[in-house]
């Protein structure tokens, strides 16, 4: 093979070597983490010697990532369970020895472009993103989390969630809530977010709503 300085291999066999995915390869690449060569292919070629060098002790700390902690509600009247979220989230980041962000949104779950959530998903795409934490799955996205959480199994990104349970909430009254979003998202578009029209459609909705539960 000649001399190991100078052999380089595929983002392939680079993965093979370290036991780790070629997204992760490319990743650390990205970051400047890796040395390669581009042949006349175009393609990454990684220096076996730097490979070979690679122990596993290095592998940790080639990937440690930040852990983002992710909170949201629904409504400004719901701050005071915004704070309880990110003290829960924080504190257990912290008790396991994280290195964490925390990124808050207040806005329906139904709601894709919230600042919080764009800036979530840019943050797992760029490969910042090591751990993702939530106190409860909906509290990401009432309905769409799987799509993010295969983002994060392709970015390589843990996704921890504190709290599996279901108790805290019963089926009826997630359909509820999922309800009223759906009707204040509707209505906001049809009537603007702060008309007298969508607020007394949402009042009557609530209403009826609390009369059939």
């Amino acid at each position: 093979m000649g001399d190991i300085q100078s052999v380089t291999i595929s983002i392939g066999d680079a993965a093979k070597e370290l036991g780790v995915s070629v997204d992760t390869i490319r990743r650390w690449a990205d970051q400047g983490k890796l040395r390669y060569e581009r042949a006349p292919s175009g393609h990454r070629r990684f220096y076996l010697a730097d490979i070979k060098r690679i122990t596993p002790r290095d592998l940790q700390k080639l990937d440690e990532r930040i852990t983002i902690n992710y909170a949201r509600v629904s409504s400004h009247d719901q701050k005071n369970d915004l704070v309880r979220q990110i003290q829960v989230l924080e504190a257990f980041s912290g008790s396991n020895g994280w290195q964490f962000e925390t990124i808050q949104d207040l806005g329906s779950g139904l709601n894709y472009n919230k600042k919080g959530i764009k800036k979530l998903i840019g943050r797992i795409l760029k490969g910042d993103v090591g751990r993702l934490v939530l106190t409860h799955k909906d509290r990401l996205l009432r309905f769409g989390s799987e799509l993010v959480f295969a983002i994060c199994e392709e970015m390589e990104t843990e996704v921890v969630i504190i709290n599996k349970s279901t108790e805290e909430i019963t089926f009826e009254q997630e359909l509820v809530q999922d309800m009223i979003e759906l009707v204040t998202v509707f209505s906001a578009r049809l009537y603007g977010a702060r008309s007298r029209k969508n607020q007394k459609l949402i009042d009557g909705i609530s209403s009826i709503i609390d009369e059939v539960k």
